[in-house]
C-alpha cells in the first residue's frame, strides 16, 4: 500500500515571502519569545523518560548543534534523557528501514518525506503529531509542513528548506572568465565547462559512487523537459509509468552532457560528502569549480575546507533552462529535512522535543550551524551567507517546487531509479535502457 504524498509545493507562498523579505535586508520577521511557546520548552511528561535519536549530521557544526539542542531540552526537562546516534547520510535510509523491520526504530529520527514517509505511515512506524504541535510553531511554519503531511495528518517537524542548484567557487569562475549570472541555458553551461577546463580544474564535481548525486542531474533535466503535471504526478504517486517522451528526452540530455566530460576524474568512484576527496571536498579545496546539490551544501563544503569554515567565495545559481523544455525554467527541485517520532516513542516527551526544535530560537541555531534555510520563516534573519541568500531568493521566485524523485518514490523504487542513472553514466546502458529499468519499477 502506498499513500499519496502531498502536492509538490514544499512551502507556502506566505513563508516564501517572509523568507525573501528577511534575506533581502528588508523588515526582519518578528521573533517569538520563549514565553509564547511553553509546550516547546518544557515537557509535560513527569515520569523519567529515555529516548534514542538518529541524525545524519557530520563534521563539527552539525553534530554540535544537536548536542547543544538535546542538552538544552534535557536541562529544561530533567526527567528526559535523549541518547544521540550519528548515522552517515548514505547509510541512513537503509539502516532506518532495517531498524523498523526489526522493531528497533529510534524514537526520534531524520525524516525525508514523500514516498519514504508514506511507506512508514502505511507500516504504522511513525507517529501522527498533528494535534500535538505547539500552536505558535504550527502557525509560524505553516506550509512548511506540507512535505511531511499525508492525508491531512502531520508526521514530522521540518527543520530546513533545501532548494537545489549549483554551488560554485567565484574565484575559480573569475579565473576562467565565467560569469555565473549569464549561465541561463545549456549553451552557456557548456561554454562555462569549456572555459573552466582550460584552467586545469574540474568544471563540475560529481560523487556518483553514492548514486543519488548523479541521479539529481536526471531529476533536473526532467524538471526542465517535463510539464509540471508530469513531475507532480510522479511525486504524488499518480504516475504509472515514464512513457511520456519527456522522460527519455531528459535521460538523453544527461547522456549528451556526460559525453562532454564535465566531471572530475574518477567521478564514478567519488563519494558525495565524506572527506576532502568527495565531490563537496573538491569544491571546498578549489579542485573543482562547482557541484549540483541542495541547500545543505554550504555547510557540508564548509566542514571540508582547510580551516573548517564556510567557503568565502561560494556562490549559487539555479539549473539552467533546456531548449524546448515543457517545464517552467524557474522551477526548482527541493527537499526539507525534518524529524519524526516513531509510533512507539514515549509521549508527550517526543513531540515536546519536536516542538522545541521548531521554535524560532532553535531554528535559528540550526540554520546557523548547517548554513541552510530554516523551515520556520521567523528564523530567516540569521541567513547571512550570500550563496544561501541567493538560493532562498531563487526559491522565492520559483514557479513551483518539486520534491526529490527518490524521496517521493520511496526507498526501493527511488534507489532503482538512481542506480539506472549511474549505469547510464558509466556506459553500461543507454538512455532507452535506463528508462526501461526505471519503468520496470512501476510494474515489477
Amino acid at each position: 500500500m502506498r499513500l499519496n504524498a502531498k502536492p509538490t509545493l514544499v512551502i507556502a507562498l506566505a513563508g516564501l515571502s517572509l523568507l525573501a523579505t528577511a534575506c533581502s535586508g528588508g523588515t526582519t520577521p518578528a521573533t517569538t519569545s520563549s514565553t509564547d511557546t511553553p509546550a516547546a520548552t518544557t515537557s509535560t511528561s513527569a515520569a523519567p523518560v529515555t529516548m534514542t535519536m538518529w541524525h545524519n549530521a557530520t563534521g563539527d557544526k552539525g553534530p554540535a548543534y544537536w548536542t547543544a539542542a538535546v542538552a538544552a531540552f534535557e536541562q529544561a526537562n530533567p526527567n528526559v534523557t535523549i541518547n544521540i546516534t550519528i548515522v552517515q547520510n548514505e547509510d541512513f535510509d537503509g539502516k532506518l528501514q532495517t531498524a523498523m523491520a526489526a522493531g528497533t526504530t529510534p524514537d526520534i529520527f531524520l525524516q525525508r518525506g514523500g514516498g519514504k514517509l508514506a511507506d512508514q505511515v502505511a507500516a504504522g512506524q511513525v507517529a501522527d503529531i498533528t494535534n500535538s504541535i505547539d500552536p505558535t510553531v504550527k502557525s509560524q511554519i505553516g506550509g512548511g509542513f506540507a512535505v511531511d503531511t499525508m492525508a491531512g495528518k502531520i508526521y514530522a517537524m521540518p527543520m530546513d528548506i533545501q532548494p537545489e542548484g549549483f554551488w560554485y567557487s567565484q574565484n575559480l569562475f573569475t579565473a576562467a572568465g565565467v560569469d555565473a549570472t549569464k549561465i541561463t541555458d545549456m549553451d552557456s553551461l557548456n561554454a562555462a565547462v569549456t572555459a573552466l577546463k582550460a584552467t586545469k580544474v574540474a568544471p563540475i564535481a560529481l560523487g556518483a559512487k553514492d548514486a543519488w548525486p548523479a541521479a539529481h542531474w536526471f531529476y533536473q533535466f526532467a524538471l526542465r523537459e517535463c510539464t509540471q503535471d508530469q513531475v507532480s504526478q510522479l511525486t504524488t504517486g499518480q504516475l504509472k509509468n515514464l512513457n511520456d517522451p519527456c522522460w527519455l528526452k531528459a535521460l538523453q540530455d544527461l547522456s549528451d552532457f556526460n559525453k562532454t566530460n564535465p566531471w572530475n576524474d574518477g567521478f564514478l568512484t567519488t563519494v558525495g560528502q565524506q572527506g576532502a576527496g568527495s565531490s563537496a571536498g573538491l569544491v571546498a579545496n578549489h579542485q573543482a569549480a562547482m557541484e549540483l546539490q541542495g541547500a545543505w551544501d554550504p555547510g557540508v563544503i564548509g566542514g571540508l575546507t582547510p580551516d573548517g569554515q564556510n567557503l568565502p567565495d561560494l556562490g549559487f545559481f539555479p539549473f539552467p533552462a533546456v531548449p524546448g523544455g515543457q517545464g517552467d525554467p524557474t522551477a526548482l527541485m527541493a527537499g526539507a529535512d525534518a524529524y519524526s517520532c516513531s509510533a512507539q516513542a514515549p509521549q508527550p516527551a517526543c513531540t515536546d522535543f519536536l516542538n522545541f526544535i521548531g521554535t524560532t530560537a532553535q531554528q535559528s541555531a540550526y540554520a546557523t550551524a548547517f548554513s541552510t534555510i530554516p523551515a520556520n520563516p521567523t528564523a530567516a534573519s540569521v541567513i547571512t551567507d550570500p550563496a544561501t541568500k541567493a538560493a532562498a531568493d531563487a526559491l522565492g521566485k520559483s514557479a513551483y517546487t518539486v520534491l526529490w524523485f527518490d524521496s517521493a518514490l520511496g526507498q526501493d523504487q527511488g534507489n532503482a531509479v538512481n542506480n539506472a542513472v549511474v549505469a547510464m553514466l558509466a556506459g553500461q546502458t543507454d538512455p532507452a535502457g535506463a528508462l526501461a529499468t526505471m519503468n520496470a519499477t512501476f510494474t515489477g
